[in-house]
């Protein structure tokens, strides 16, 4: 069921949000200051891709403040904008009963937008 979730995303949209944070990860990758927050967003297309499978957990904090400093840093940077994207998909999917799973992905998603420090992706598959 989780492969033909994935498809359905694919084509319905989850290309299209995968293109935005590949294209926004690169601009931030040009500098070097940007490339944790390109690496952070490489990440999220990366999910954007094949959402349906995997989970989100908290990495454990080793690095004292750092992933909030990251986080407030990336709120204001891309972080709003990205997360306004997936409210808007999320919100225009919620219409329907049949769109709703994947409208309830885009609000998953949305949540890590707006922080993905201190997050780690975890496959459920295996």
């Amino acid at each position: 069921m989780k492969i033909l979730g994935n498809i359905v995303w694919l084509i319905f949209g989850g290309f299209g949000i995968a293109v935005e944070y590949f294209i926004s990860s690169l601009l931030l990758m040009i500098t070097i200051i940007g490339i944790p927050f390109g690496i952070a967003t490489m990440r999220l297309g990366i999910l954007a891709l094949w959402p349906f499978g995997s989970h989100i957990v908290d990495k454990p904090q080793d690095s004292g403040c750092l992933n909030m400093i990251m986080n407030v840093l990336w709120f204001f940077v891309g972080g709003f904008w990205i997360a306004l994207t997936h409210l808007g998909f999320g919100l225009l999917l919620c219409i329907t009963i049949v769109g709703f799973p994947w409208g309830k992905m885009h609000f998953r998603l949305m949540r890590l937008a707006l922080a993905p420090f201190g997050k780690e992706i975890v496959n459920n598959d295996f």
